[in-house]
């Protein structure tokens, strides 16, 4: 075995944030950071290793509906309900040296706890948008999981009620 350091992907979460007053649109926002600026982003991160102390919930990991919760309260400043799995993207850019395997949660806004998105985290984000899904961005306006996604062909606006499609 040699001592070489042995690059592993990363693990995302990103959420499809939608809202029953805003019909067939999810919240955008574009990019500051320096990996993907100026593509536009769904609110989400990094998958915590092990645990979480902001978790809603106790346990000795963060779970996928966890980490979504957190990351769009700690981005956009809203509460979500009936967050579930939607799809997971494997994106990989090796001239940019990015590789994340990113789990794309999708839930609600909950309108009872919650008043409109407000951008938190002005040095990563431009603002957040309600944007239509038929009417995005270009692909090559998306960032990579983004746009893996949509190269799935996934729609977050019909009725996916299986239960296969969450119990991964």
């Amino acid at each position: 075995m040699s001592n070489k350091t042995v690059k592993r992907p990363g693990v995302g979460v990103g959420v499809l944030v939608i809202d029953s007053a805003h019909p067939g649109c999810v919240l955008l926002g574009k990019r500051r950071s320096a990996m993907g600026r100026g593509t536009y982003q769904l609110p989400g991160g990094h998958l915590e290793f092990g645990g979480c102390d902001t978790c809603f919930y106790v346990t000795e990991r963060e779970t996928w509906e966890e980490c979504a919760h957190r990351e769009v309260l700690e981005e956009a400043g809203v509460r979500l309900f009936n967050v579930c799995f939607a799809s997971v993207v494997n994106s990989i850019r090796l001239e940019e040296q990015y590789h994340y395997v990113t789990i794309i949660m999708q839930g609600e806004l909950d309108r009872e706890q919650s008043g409109e998105p407000e951008n938190l985290e002005p040095e990563k984000n431009e603002g957040w948008t309600w944007t239509r899904w038929d009417q995005f961005p270009p692909e090559e306006q998306l960032f990579l999981p983004l746009a893996c996604l949509r190269q799935q062909g996934f729609q977050p606006f019909k009725n996916t009620n299986t239960s296969t499609e969450t119990e991964l």
